[in-house]
């Protein structure tokens, strides 16, 4: 009897010693290097391929196209009732001429407000506080001019920023007599100073103009050169004291 006891006492150490190697070759195996090799490589290539993606994404991005043009317009010559075409000179200078060499986008960026463009100079039309006309090159609110037809289909341009304090009365664009720009403050739309007649040239499609504001740029009332526009271009026609035709 005591020789089985001790036959299957033995055996039961065996089993149980068997079972102890079993686990620890097991915990030895989870913790090789081959197999934590084998764990980290998928969050690599996970991340390495997440990385060129996302540089590849931020990449499309920057290769958006510009919007494309919204706004239809007209490019044409504006013939004024005093017998002249509007002109808008290479230097800036606005005046009347007898030729029709100038001609200008009409860009509508409102209802019934539009903005002016010399075609060739790409010089945008604006109107300062104290009436004088300028050029600019970047697109402020002194660049809207309303659009009013008036009798005998004769079109007027009135600043959209600027009137009369007292009377409430609109600034316009207008030539006199001689061809010579007129301080806006000056035109009054039943003369003939401030009629003109749109010729159209052509029917064209524009992007809307950025808007800048006149807090950005250098505004002068002077008659000086603005920062938004070229150096040699001078306010009012030239910076022409107006004559006695002026307030006609």
């Amino acid at each position: 009897m005591s020789r089985a006891a001790a036959i299957a006492s033995s055996l039961i150490r065996q089993k149980r010693q068997a079972r102890e190697r079993e686990k620890a070759n097991a915990c030895r195996g989870s913790g090789s290097p081959s197999n934590s090799k084998g764990a980290n490589e998928k969050p690599s290539k996970l991340n390495v391929f997440s990385r060129v993606k996302l540089f590849g994404s931020r990449k499309k991005r920057k290769r958006r196209r510009p919007p494309e043009p919204q706004l239809k317009g007209i490019v044409t010559r504006l013939s004024s009732r005093q017998g002249f075409q509007l002109q808008m000179q290479p230097d800036g200078t606005i005046d009347g001429t007898k030729d029709e060499d100038t001609v200008f986008n009409l860009i509508p960026v409102g209802l019934r407000v539009v903005a002016i463009q010399g075609v060739q100079t790409k010089l945008y039309l604006a109107m300062n506080n104290e009436g004088f006309l300028y050029t600019s090159e970047h697109f402020t609110p002194e660049c809207k001019f309303k659009e009013s037809v008036f009798e005998n289909y004769y079109v007027t341009y009135s600043s959209m920023l600027y009137r009369q304090q007292a009377s409430g009365r609109a600034w316009y664009l207008g030539l006199n007599k001689e061809g010579g720009i007129m301080k806006g403050n000056h035109v009054k739309k039943n003369k003939a100073a401030a009629h003109f007649i749109p010729k159209p040239l052509k029917v064209a499609m524009y992007r809307e103009p950025s808007l800048h504001d006149l807090t950005e740029l250098s505004r002068s009332g002077s008659g000086t050169p603005t920062k938004s526009r070229s150096a040699s271009a001078l306010l009012n026609g030239g910076g022409k004291t107006p004559s006695n035709n002026d307030l006609s």
